[in-house]
């Protein structure tokens, strides 16, 4: 098991934190010292072996606990939040280096995170979890793409999804400044909610200023006023007001729009979602879903 808050002996050495375990079970020198020298060359702490935790950066104490798990040679790895403690670019350096680790060693890892960039990054199959119960399970891509309840939709993704209220009339869902028809596999399933309430969940990067984007306009008018324009290099995020309800759009960089401006947004309708305003279930493939595995079957 690899800790949060690393969990280091303060008055062992690198080389002794690391061999703390294997001498508790009694493991010949010889093959100890060859365990403790592997793990410390694949972590690249090699050079650390005679210092002590309060002389290494965060970073390299992460390493060490990673190596005191390592050397036991383990069929399971359980991973309690390891980066957590780490600043933003130390985190995603360390993201990539026990993505490669996992590669190379080929052991089974059960990784706990509250950061969804990190489960999607590293993830080969997620477990989305609220209030101790399971909410579906599946790979990175098809719980950003496929999520089963609002709660994943908005939970994966960063800007997270956006999620309006609105109402299934004539096979659109529409509300206050919005106008929105789905695509042909949505809108069947959208049938039997005619007249109902609904959520129409987007993600950011499925909207696009009218006049400036390459999505048709097929009739998904949402009308939104600008609080905040946020240009982020290769692209600007707006966040926009809809009836009251925040919007978040991820649009191209050089767009001509300031705090205040009224704008027309369009809508992907191939990537527009519906969540039963009930339940919250994502309507197009709540009849996929396989309650006990938590899976989408189709």
């Amino acid at each position: 098991m690899v800790f949060q808050n690393y969990a280091l002996y303060p008055h062992m050495s690198v080389q002794q934190n690391l061999s703390f375990g294997l001498r508790l079970h009694h493991i010949a020198k010889a093959e100890l010292t060859q365990r403790v020298h592997e793990a410390a060359e694949v972590l690249q702490i090699d050079h650390l072996l005679e210092r002590r935790p309060r002389e290494l950066s965060g970073g390299q104490r992460q390493r060490v606990a990673l190596g005191r798990a390592i050397v036991r040679k383990p069929k399971v790895f359980l991973m309690d939040e390891p980066l957590s403690n780490l600043d933003a670019k130390l985190r995603v350096e360390m993201r990539a280096q026990l993505s490669q680790l996992h590669q190379r060693l080929g052991v089974t890892t059960i990784y706990v995170t509250h950061d969804q960039v990190e489960a999607l990054t590293m993830g080969h199959r997620i477990v989305v979890m609220k209030d101790g119960l399971i909410q579906q399970v599946d790979t990175p891509i098809n719980l950003y793409n496929k999520p089963v309840s609002k709660f994943v939709g908005g939970f994966m993704g960063s800007p997270a999804m956006n999620f309006l209220a609105g109402t299934v009339q004539e096979g659109r869902i529409r509300g206050g400044g919005f106008d929105v028809k789905p695509d042909v596999e949505l809108l069947e399933k959208l049938r039997k909610y005619n007249g109902k309430k609904v959520y129409l969940g987007i993600r950011p990067e499925n909207l696009g200023l009218k006049g400036a984007t390459d999505i048709p306009e097929a009739d998904n008018l949402i009308r939104a006023k600008v609080k905040l324009v946020e240009p982020i290099g290769a692209e600007t995020i707006i966040i926009a007001a809809v009836n009251g309800e925040d919007l978040v759009a991820r649009v191209e960089a050089e767009v001509a729009v300031k705090m205040g401006d009224e704008v027309e947004l369009l809508a992907k309708p191939g990537k527009v979602q519906a969540f039963s305003f009930e339940n919250e279930r994502n309507i197009r493939y709540e009849d996929q879903f396989d309650e006990k595995r938590a899976v989408i079957t189709a």
